[in-house]
Order: C-alpha cells, then sequence, then structure tokens
C-alpha cells in the first residue's frame, strides 16, 4: 500500500508555526522578567508627586536622579543618614578577597583531586562536595562561636572568611570536574621534565583554567554579593554589607514612604551582579560545559 504524500509546503508551514510558537515563548519570558526591572526603574526616576499621580507603568515625564542621588549618599539607615554607600564599599571589600581565595584554594583542591590520585581522594571529594548541600541556617551558630573565638565576629573579616570557607565546596567541584578532562599524559610528561606540583599547577594548569575561573568568579562574586542571612547574623551597624542595609533602608520608618528612593537603592545594591553578568554571562555556560567531557 502506497503511503500518502506529503504536500510539498507542508514541513514549512510546519516549521514556520514551530518558529512562532518558540519566539512568542520567549518573548512572554522576556516580558515576565524585564517587566518588574522596568516598573523599578521608572519609579527611581520619577518623583513622589508623580508616583501618586500616574499610573504603575507609565514613563517619567523627565528623568529625575534625585532619588539615586539620596539613596547613594543621603538616606537614613537606622540612625546613620549616609546612603548605602559605605555599605556598598563594605560589600566591594568583603567580595573581592571572599572571591579570589575561594577560588585559588578550589582550583589547587580540585587539580590535587582529579590528576594526583592518592588514597582517599574520592573519600574527600566526596565530603568536601556534601558541603554544596548543607543549609545556610546549620553553620549559623558554629559559626559564629568560631568567629568569636578567632575575635573577628562583627566585623567585615569575619564574613570574609566565612564565605571563603563556604564558597570552597563550590569551587573545588568547578575545577575538579574540569581538570578531569585535562590528559594525564600532560601531567606525567610535565612531572618526567623534573616539575613538581606547584610548578604544573601555575605554569600548565592554570593557564588552561580561564573558562572554568570564570565561572568560578561569576558564581562566587553572584552568591557572596547577594548573600542576606550571614551579613544579617553576623554584623552589625556599620560592618553589614549592602544587602542588609537595603532591607533597612527600604523598613525604615519615615512619615512619607520614599518608593523613589527604595527602587533607586535596590538598583545599585543590584547593580553589580547585573554588570558582571552583562560582561561575562555568555562564558558562564562555556565554561560549565568545557569541563564536561569526562568526570
Amino acid at each position: 500500500m502506497a503511503e500518502p504524500k506529503t504536500l510539498p509546503g507542508a514541513n514549512g508551514k510546519r516549521h514556520l508555526l514551530g518558529r512562532i510558537f518558540i519566539w512568542t515563548l520567549l518573548l512572554a519570558a522576556a516580558v515576565l522578567y524585564l517587566g518588574p526591572i522596568y516598573v523599578v526603574l521608572s519609579t527611581s526616576l520619577k518623583d513622589l508627586a508623580e508616583i501618586r499621580a500616574g499610573a504603575l507603568l507609565d514613563l517619567p515625564h523627565e528623568l529625575n536622579f534625585t532619588a539615586w542621588r539620596e539613596a547613594w549618599s543621603s538616606a537614613c539607615i537606622g540612625v546613620r543618614c549616609e546612603g548605602l554607600r559605605p555599605y556598598f564599599l563594605n560589600s566591594v571589600i568583603m567580595s573581592v578577597p571572599s572571591v579570589a581565595i575561594s577560588t585559588l584554594i578550589g582550583a589547587l583542591s580540585g587539580y590535587a583531586l582529579s590528576l594526583f590520585r592518592f588514597r582517599g581522594a574520592n573519600i574527600i571529594f566526596a565530603l568536601m562536595l556534601f558541603g554544596c548541600f548543607i543549609p545556610f541556617q546549620i553553620v549559623i551558630l558554629p559559626m559564629a562561636q568560631t568567629l568569636g573565638y578567632l575575635g573577628i565576629a562583627n566585623s567585615i573579616t569575619g564574613l570574609i572568611v566565612v564565605h571563603t570557607i563556604y564558597g570552597i565546596s563550590f569551587t573545588t567541584l568547578f575545577f575538579r570536574n574540569y581538570y578531569v578532562s585535562v590528559p594525564q599524559e600532560l601531567v606525567r610528561a610535565a612531572t618526567m621534565d623534573g616539575a613538581g606540583f606547584f610548578r604544573i599547577f601555575w605554569h600548565i594548569m592554570l593557564p588552561l583554567s580561564i573558562p572554568i575561573i570564570v565561572v568560578s568568579v561569576i558564581w562566587q562574586f553572584t552568591q557572596v554579593w547577594n548573600e542576606f542571612l550571614f551579613g544579617a547574623s553576623f554584623t552589625s551597624g556599620g560592618s553589614q554589607p549592602v544587602t542588609v542595609a537595603l532591607n533597612n533602608l527600604i523598613n525604615s520608618t519615615t512619615s512619607v514612604k520614599q518608593y523613589n528612593v527604595d527602587m533607586a537603592a535596590a538598583l545599585i545594591a543590584a547593580a553589580p551582579t547585573l554588570v558582571v553578568y552583562i560582561i561575562a554571562g555568555r562564558f558562564f555556560v562555556r565554561g560549565l560545559t568545557a569541563g564536561a567531557v569526562k568526570g
């Protein structure tokens, strides 16, 4: 029995309908995600009179950056009216060393666990991997006691230690899975030429690690910058990070609720992670998949 013939334009029509369906879903997702950002941005550029008089989705009549200046330098957070600026700097001081140290330690750990096989390596890796799944709430009390013993409680240094320790499990996982795709022959050849552990790491492995370093930096920076619980638990007053300060600013009680200042402050606090993803986000997936051949 002969099979029914497909009309010449049927496949093309189905292909077109499929593309329309996909683009419709993508457009809906874009509106869903960008809609709140538009509302926050437009509200931050309006004055209070315009916010009260206009609709939520109205564009501002003119660009007004007064709320941004107030959120940055003069908004009251508790009893201090210095804006987000000092707390933003706290987050920068906290994030940079936390990201750098945890990435370096993760690279060394992943290198040792993947290319230098020794008894118990898989057990050590499993225990370190277990750290990725420990909720923040479980470690608050022992972390607080440890910071107190070390004399760095209620300080930015204490937060650097906390974020570095908590990030090592993730960075080790990233680098270990990336390094298992590196040929063992490369390490053996370097060893035969007299290169030791650290020389192989610095001169061979690290130059090959740019994609996964980008992944680790993006991941760690996002986690450290956006983290709230540790900052609220281990710091107070002028040593708080920007996320805690933002929460305190928005919840501060005043005679008039300044929605434009709150929105501007939210965008200021979120700006660094947005910039990082806009500039380097395309390298994130590329770096994650670079080590997905083996392991």
